[in-house]
């Protein structure tokens, strides 16, 4: 049985969908790079990637799920949110009996029967949590760098550097170019367009 730790980016994203990441981590390791595993927002981008690869290589179980920009419109942020981790949490439950689930931040929606417990800034306290906090974001950036490849278009809005928040950059495109359909229309000033 397993204790798995999940966590989300892009909650306040203008463009593109919520993901979460759950892990399930050793006991222990076999070198010390399990160190360097911290909050995604506490590594840099290059730190980030090489973490995501050393997790992967070392975690018992690890899977990742999102809530499409128009999944967040319909069922409003929270709730998308609560959907890309249970999505997650199915993937996890292929791979290992769940024991207990770990989750940064104050809310979740009980996922099926199991004992779940909420942390604020657990990323910052428990590895499992922190390791699903890198893969969510690496995940995250990377389909944004791959959307901004497959249509130079996306390019006007520098999703690639902003990964879709609101930047004034990001911004200012909107005012001049309107928004496309990954944009999250029920988000300000997403809405206005």
């Amino acid at each position: 049985m397993s204790i798995v730790g999940v966590d989300e980016v892009g909650r306040g994203c203008l463009y593109g969908c919520v993901t979460a990441a759950a892990m399930v981590l050793p006991e222990t390791f076999p070198d010390e790079g399990y160190k360097d595993i911290k909050d995604s927002k506490k590594l840099s981008a290059k730190k980030r990637a090489k973490m995501d690869l050393y997790i992967k290589e070392h975690a018992i179980a690890y899977a990742v799920g999102s809530a499409s920009a128009a999944e967040i419109d319909a069922l409003n942020i929270q709730n998308a949110t609560f959907l890309a981790m249970h999505r997650a949490l199915e993937q996890i439950e292929q791979q290992t009996s769940i024991a207990k689930i770990m989750v940064d931040g104050n809310r979740f929606l009980k996922y099926k029967h199991y004992e779940h417990e909420c942390i604020v800034g657990g990323d910052a306290v428990y590895k499992s949590i922190s390791a699903a906090s890198i893969l969510a974001k690496v995940y995250r950036d990377t389909l944004m760098e791959e959307r901004v490849k497959a249509d130079p278009r996306l390019n006007v809005y520098e999703l690639a550097k902003n990964k879709g928040y609101g930047t004034k950059t990001h911004m200012d495109a909107i005012a001049q170019h309107g928004i496309t359909e990954d944009h999250r229309k029920s988000f300000k000033p997403c809405c206005d367009y």
